[in-house]
């Protein structure tokens, strides 16, 4: 009997053109036995939210880097929920200002990862919120 794989949608929204540190996630999670969908830069709140349910995914995980994180964040999740996805883990990367994590909290995100975050705590860090559904 075979295990259903954790499947996450790795997206970068906004205008942002900077994708290394996702494509380093999207790696470490596929490397963790995870199936991972990355959907490409300048991806709109909608497109993220689409290719989520149209995935099935059990987590979306966002990428910004340009300081927009504020408004595309809460957007993504507004679209998610408005699908049904309630249960989709939601995590963030990027440079955020440890003033704004509260705010992105409150909006849905789980978790928040600044650079230089070890890829294994991102990876247990799903394992757990999923596994404990």
């Amino acid at each position: 009997m075979s295990e259903k794989k954790i499947r996450i949608l790795i997206a970068k929204p906004g205008l942002d053109g900077h994708d290394r540190g996702a494509k380093v996630i999207a790696r470490a999670l596929r490397d963790d036995g995870m199936e991972v969908i990355y959907t490409g830069l300048r991806q709109t709140p909608e497109m993220i939210a689409e290719a989520a349910l149209q995935e099935d995914v059990d987590a979306v995980g966002l990428s910004i880097l340009s300081g927009a994180h504020n408004a595309l964040v809460p957007q993504v999740i507004e679209k998610l929920r408005a699908n049904g996805q309630n249960n989709v883990f939601v995590f963030l990367g990027g440079i955020i200002p440890e003033a704004d994590i509260p705010h992105l909290l409150e909006a849905g995100v789980t978790k928040v990862y600044g650079p230089g975050t070890n890829t294994q705590t991102v990876c247990a860090d799903i394992h757990q919120a999923i596994d404990n559904e």
